[in-house]
């Protein structure tokens, strides 16, 4: 990891980055509870990680690292986020936006911020991402 990414890592968890990540897991074991929810389970647990330490790290499409669709790249994976979207994907990506909006007041929060936003669509749509690194 980049010296400033471990910086901005740092910083991102003293204000706040820790509170989001732990949505994600909170998110990630409700789900796993249900039985139910275990592949949103695996998707939020995943997020969660990314969401504590986002900085020298990104989201994209499993197909796109692979270069081949599986399970949660085709239509059973939009079955799955519009599932994830009325179950908790609107809930984690208002959290984000909401903070997003609150570090974006000031110039030096404004880094904070669009990491924030970035996760607030993984928020939306979170099956068939993998993280990798930047």
């Amino acid at each position: 990891m980049a010296p400033v990414s471990l910086l901005l890592n740092v910083l991102w968890i003293l204000v706040g980055g820790a509170w989001m990540a732990f949505g994600w897991l909170v998110a990630s074991v409700i789900m796993a509870i249900t039985i139910i929810g275990l592949p949103w389970a695996r998707a939020a647990f995943n997020i969660a990680i990314y969401t504590l330490l986002p900085f020298g790290s990104r989201a994209v499409n499993r197909d796109q690292v692979t270069g081949a669709g599986d399970i949660g790249t085709g239509p059973l994976g939009v079955i799955g986020n519009i599932i994830w979207f009325v179950l908790a994907g609107w809930w984690l990506a208002l959290g984000h936006v909401l903070t997003a909006v609150i570090f974006a007041i000031t110039i030096i929060g404004i880094p904070f911020a669009w990491a924030h936003l970035k996760l607030a669509g993984i928020a939306l749509w979170p099956i068939g991402k993998v993280i990798v690194p930047a």
